[in-house]
C-alpha cells in the first residue's frame, strides 16, 4: 500500500515538475549543440565527478558521437569508477519496463541510493531518428539532483543496446551514481547485450502476450537473473510465473547457485516493487567482484573497442574506402560473396 501511495505522488508531482523539465532538457539540448562555454575534456571530467549534470549531459554526447574528446574523456574517467550497481532491465515492448524503472528508482532514492538511467530507444531504420520517449515518461525525478535521466538512440545497433551505452555507464559510475539503470530497446528476444554489460539482469514480461512462449526460446532464459511478471492485476498472470518456473525446472542447478525468482508487480500502483528491490540487492550481495562475470564484460568491450578502432583505421585510407565501395557494388551484382569481398580488403590493407 505504502509503494502505491508513493507512486501515485511521484505521478502527481509530474505536472509540477514541468518548468524543471524543461530546464534539463535545454541543459542537455545545449550541451549537444556546443552553445555552452567551451571546456576542456579535463574541466569536463572533473565536472563528472563532481556529479555537475550539465557536464554529464556533454560527456555522454561526446561518447555518443564518437569523438576524439570523448574517447579521451573516458580514458581519464575510467579508472575512477567501478562502485556503482549496473542493473538491465529488458523486455518486449508494451511490458511496462519504463514504469517499472520509474517506480524502482523512487525506492532506491528512498534507500538513500544515487540513481543514473540510460533509457535507449530504438532508431528508425529510415529517417535515422529516435523518439526518446522514455524519458517522458520518468518526469517525476526531473527535479531530483540525486537522479540523472537520458535516452539514447540504438542508432541500429543490434541487440538492444546503443554503441555508446558501456561508455555512458561509465561516465554515470565516476559520476558517483551509487545504481546505474539501463532500460534496453523492447525488441524481445534480441536483447541479450545486457547481459554483458549489467550485473544483474532483469527481465520483464506481462501475462497473456505469448511471453511464456518467448522465454522458453534460446536467449531470454539465459539472460535473465531475475524475472517479472508485471501487469499483474491481468487474467493469466500466475500461470505466466507457473510457467517460467517450470521451464527453470529443467536446467539444472548447482548447490548453491542462483535461481532466478520471479516477481509479480504492478508497477503503475507500486505493487511488489520493494520485494523486486530487495531481491536485486540481494543478488548483487552474492554476485559482488564476481570475477567471471568481470572478466566476460572486459572481455566483450576490448573487442567492441577493436572492431570499431579498427574499421576507423581502415576507412580513414582514401585506397580502403575505394576498395569497400567498390566490393559493395559487386556484392550487389552477386559478382562476389561479402566474405570473400572482406577476406580481399584485409589483403589490399596489408
Amino acid at each position: 500500500m505504502v509503494g502505491r501511495l508513493r507512486c501515485r505522488v511521484k505521478r502527481q508531482a509530474r505536472a509540477r515538475s514541468t518548468v524543471v523539465a524543461g530546464r534539463n532538457l535545454y541543459d542537455t539540448v545545449s550541451a549537444a549543440l556546443g552553445t555552452k562555454d567551451n571546456v576542456t575534456t579535463e574541466s569536463l571530467a572533473e565536472g563528472i565527478l563532481a556529479r555537475d549534470q550539465r557536464a554529464i549531459a556533454r560527456g555522454i554526447t561526446l561518447v555518443e558521437n564518437g569523438s576524439t574528446e570523448g574517447l579521451m574523456l573516458i580514458r581519464g574517467l575510467f579508472g575512477r569508477g567501478g562502485r556503482a550497481q549496473i542493473v538491465g532491465v529488458t523486455g518486449a515492448p508494451g511490458v511496462g519496463k519504463s514504469t517499472l524503472v520509474d517506480c524502482l528508482t523512487s525506492e532506491w532514492r528512498r534507500r538513500r541510493r544515487t540513481v543514473g538511467i540510460l533509457a535507449i530507444d530504438p532508431t528508425s531504420p529510415f529517417s535515422g531518428g529516435a523518439v526518446l520517449g522514455d524519458r517522458i515518461r520518468m518526469q517525476s525525478h526531473a527535479g531530483d539532483s540525486g537522479v540523472y535521466v537520458r535516452s539514447m538512440a540504438s542508432r541500429g545497433h543490434l541487440g538492444g543496446l546503443a554503441q555508446a551505452t558501456n561508455d555512458a555507464t561509465v561516465i554515470l559510475d565516476a559520476a558517483g551514481h551509487d545504481v546505474v539503470i539501463v532500460e534496453t530497446v523492447g525488441v524481445g528476444q534480441g536483447e541479450v547485450d545486457i547481459a554483458r554489460t549489467a550485473d544483474v539482469s532483469i527481465v520483464v514480461m506481462v501475462p497473456g502476450a505469448g511471453d511464456d512462449v518467448q522465454a522458453i526460446k534460446a536467449g531470454i532464459m539465459e539472460i535473465a537473473d531475475i524475472f517479472v511478471v508485471n501487469k499483474a492485476d491481468r487474467d493469466g498472470a500466475d500461470r505466466a510465473v507457473s510457467e517460467i518456473e517450470a521451464v527453470m525446472m529443467l536446467q539444472a542447478y548447482e548447490e548453491g547457485e542462483w535461481r532466478p525468482p520471479v516477481f509479480k508487480t504492478e508497477a503503475a500502483h507500486g505493487t511488489g516493487v520493494t520485494a523486486l528491490l530487495d531481491a536485486v540487492e540481494m543478488f548483487a550481495e552474492r554476485h559482488d567482484h564476481d570475477g567471471d562475470r568481470m572478466r566476460s564484460r572486459a572481455e566483450v568491450r576490448l573487442r567492441e573497442a577493436l572492431s570499431h578502432q579498427f574499421v576507423s583505421r581502415l576507412e580513414r585510407h582514401e585506397e580502403i574506402r575505394a576498395a569497400i565501395e567498390e566490393a559493395v557494388q559487386r556484392i550487389t551484382r552477386r559478382d562476389v560473396d561479402p566474405h570473400t569481398a572482406a577476406a580481399e580488403i584485409m589483403e589490399r590493407s596489408g
